[in-house]
């Protein structure tokens, strides 16, 4: 006799959770635009790659002689996979089953995708659609009782969720309507991907109701409203661009902390000059122009932008040099002409973590006039932020580049470097710096002069002139304010220097003193 029986019985409850939530609302999935979590899954993965942990978990129905009638699978799928060739952990909800609420979930299986995601060193994707929280109102009635948020035994994966973030890579995915924990999930990762048509907020429309505001998904948490917030770093018109993208990341970072970050070969030389490079920054110091072309400094398509609707003034991104991933921040003149605004400080704050969590060296491309003025400015608290920005900046241990291509002024002209600790910096002909911009200041600061000449306009023209000569950067490259003034078209050489004398000084392992932030 042989164990026949019971793995039919075994094939018949795997074909049980394949069902889903049954063929109507697989249907009704379908008929919304969007993937089960199990076509999510094949589509995120190098193909034939999932070992599915807990396929069978569910509700059983039983007749009388005590034989399984049905098997109502728990709405979380998980296991371990590959993507392009290394392993990781993917959690996904299953909407078709009770529209992914914690009313048909089993709350162990989430858990251990995030228990198996930190012991085993391994990055963590999760595919979210609902709420994945404490159940619906019809809970209480369904349990007998209410839910005490964090009560006894129910804050274990909140450990390993804020763990997680200092230990390996962490991608979410909003591929629905997502809610209350679920949205927590989405925003608790290093880079978080939502679709247009989805949606997420703390707590949806009929619940923001009854405070009297009768909003729209879309217009209480669409992806235009949660990307310009911050609280979501990307979004993509399909589910299949979010998968790509959740790939992109990915490739760019280690393991875990634990690793370095991959090296790729590359064909692209780091002699390559950029002539336009030499056209790019307008000697009229208030006309804005594009940064995002300067990314010719890097490996050739090799740029891939997070948080792009977030602290616009700071462009923020992954890229390689040499086939060597860095961090990538440039300056954005056509917002705020690049001055650092709340938000940006913000966004700084958590890139700059980022990188010294992966040990990911920087490359800063520097154009700001200083911290944003003004009462608006003000109100935001723009200088409190702007100070854990250069907090964040000096806690770095990871290698520093800074090309400073024009503005460079006040405190946030500081925050261009780690303090008191080498790094590398260059400076472009068109750079221009001070600890006040002239404009503005050359009235109160020579106003007796002014008064006293005959012709007011050709006295503060005149002093002008006199300033800017002496505020050329080779002035200040004659006392050794600054290292190296470079020609613009050698900044790819000198990076690809830089990512090449990084390299060894690079540390697997937890960062010290890390501070951990979503």
């Amino acid at each position: 006799m042989n164990w026949k029986p019971e793995l039919d019985e075994l094939a018949r409850r795997e074909a049980f959770a394949r069902e889903m939530g049954g063929v109507d609302k697989v249907k009704r999935q379908h008929d919304q635009g969007r993937l089960t979590v199990r076509e999510r899954i094949d589509k995120l993965i190098d193909k034939g790659s999932f070992h599915e942990i807990g396929a069978v978990s569910g509700i059983g129905e039983y007749d009388t002689s005590g034989d399984l009638k049905k098997l109502t699978p728990a709405n979380c799928v998980f296991g371990r996979a590959r993507v392009d060739g290394r392993t990781v952990v993917v959690v996904g909800d299953d909407f078709t089953v009770r529209g992914g609420s914690a009313d048909a979930s089993i709350s162990a299986k989430p858990l251990m995708a995030e228990e198996m995601a930190h012991d085993f060193r391994l990055p963590i994707v999760r595919i979210i659609e609902g709420s994945g929280g404490g159940g619906s109102v019809k809970t209480i009635e369904t349990k007998g009782a209410a839910n005490l948020p964090g009560g006894i035994g129910g804050t274990r994966w909140y450990r390993f969720t804020t763990e997680n973030l200092s230990r390996v890579p962490v991608v979410a995915l909003g591929l629905g309507s997502v809610a209350g924990l679920g949205a927590a999930r989405l925003a608790a990762s290093h880079y978080s991907i939502m679709t247009r048509k989805s949606a997420m907020f703390v707590a949806g429309p009929p619940v923001v109701k009854a405070l009297g505001q009768d909003l729209s998904k879309e217009e209480l948490g669409g992806a235009e409203i949660q990307t310009r917030a911050g609280a979501v770093d990307h979004a993509v018109d399909t589910e299949e661009e979010a998968f790509a993208c959740a790939r992109r990341f990915l490739s760019y970072l280690p393991s875990s902390v634990y690793e370095l970050p991959p090296t790729l070969p590359c064909a692209d030389s780091p002699e390559r000059g950029d002539e336009a490079l030499m056209n790019a920054v307008p000697r009229n110091r208030k006309q804005v122009y594009k940064m995002r072309p300067i990314e010719s400094v890097v490996d050739k398509g090799s740029f891939f932008e997070v948080a792009k609707n977030f602290g616009k003034p700071i462009i923020v991104g992954l890229a390689r040099l040499e086939g060597r991933a860095v961090l990538v921040l440039a300056s954005d003149s056509f917002h705020y002409g690049g001055s650092w605004t709340a938000d940006a400080c913000q966004k700084v704050v958590r890139w700059v973590d980022f990188a010294e969590t992966f040990h990911l060296p920087v490359v800063y491309l520097m154009d700001c006039p200083g911290f944003m003025i003004g009462l608006d400015a003000e109100k935001a608290a723009t200088i409190r932020h702007g100070v854990r920005a250069m907090a964040a900046v000096n806690q770095t241990t990871v290698p520093w580049c800074t090309v400073i291509l024009r503005n460079a002024f006040g405190v946030a002209g500081v925050v261009h470097q780690p303090a008191d600790r080498f790094s590398i910096r260059y400076a472009w002909p068109s750079a221009y710096w001070g600890s006040l911009p002239l404009e503005g200041g050359i009235e109160a600061a020579y106003r007796a002069d002014i008064d006293a000449a005959e012709d007011k306009g050709a006295k503060l023209k005149e002093i002008e002139e006199r300033l800017n000569k002496l505020r050329s950067p080779f002035r200040s490259a004659e006392k050794f304010w600054v290292e190296e003034i470079i020609d613009p078209r050698k900044t790819r050489s000198l990076l690809c220097e830089f990512a090449r004398l990084a390299e060894p000084l690079r540390k697997a392992g937890p960062p010290e003193n890390m501070t951990i932030r979503p």
